[in-house]
């Protein structure tokens, strides 16, 4: 069963404001992050495009920090 709010990778809190009723209105931290195409590619099909990697499995820590975007 699909959860929006946890990472299809690892099954941890994606921290997705986009599947938080309470920050729906926000803007994820992912659209500001650019995950590498092979990253999601190596999720299996049935998997993809249902919820948010979270930053870890994404592999977009360093840019999140750089951009002091916060993780909530």
């Amino acid at each position: 069963m699909n959860k929006p709010d946890l990472c299809p990778a690892c099954g941890a809190a994606n921290d997705c404001s986009l599947a938080d009723p309470r920050t729906v209105d926000r803007a994820c931290w992912c659209y500001g992050v650019s995950i590498d195409p092979a990253v999601l590619q190596a999720l299996p099909a049935e998997l993809r495009d249902k919820s948010c990697l979270c930053p870890a499995c994404a592999q977009v820590e360093m840019q999140l920090q750089a951009a002091a975007w916060p993780i909530t």
